[in-house]
C-alpha cells in the first residue's frame, strides 16, 4: 500500500481535471486563440500538476520514507535518496 492510497480518488479527480485543461489547450491552438491566453492556461495546468506532485511527495514522506526509516538499514537510505532526487526534479521543473 502506497502513501497516497487514502487520497487516491482525490488525486485521480485532480488529474482528470488537468487532462481536461490540456484538451482545452489543444482546442485553443486549433481555434487559433490569442498566444497570451494559451500561455495563461498552460501556467494554470502547470500549477495544478505541481499541486498534485507536492501532495504525492508529502504523502510519500509521511508514509513510505517514515516506514523505511523505522525499519532502518539500506532501505531507509534508498528511500531518503529517492525522496531527495524527486525533490530535486521538482525544483528544477
Amino acid at each position: 500500500m502506497y502513501g497516497y492510497a487514502n487520497e487516491k480518488e482525490d488525486h485521480l479527480r485532480r488529474l482528470r481535471r488537468i487532462e481536461g485543461q490540456v484538451r482545452g489547450l489543444q482546442r485553443m491552438i486549433e481555434d487559433d486563440k490569442y498566444c497570451i491566453d494559451i500561455l495563461t492556461q498552460i501556467s494554470a495546468a502547470t500549477k495544478a500538476l505541481q499541486a498534485v506532485s507536492l501532495a504525492l511527495l508529502d504523502e510519500h514522506l509521511k508514509h513510505c520514507v517514515t516506514q523505511a526509516i523505522s525499519e532502518g538499514g539500506e532501505a531507509a537510505e534508498v528511500k531518503i535518496r529517492e525522496a531527495s532526487n524527486a525533490i530535486a526534479r521538482l525544483v528544477r521543473s
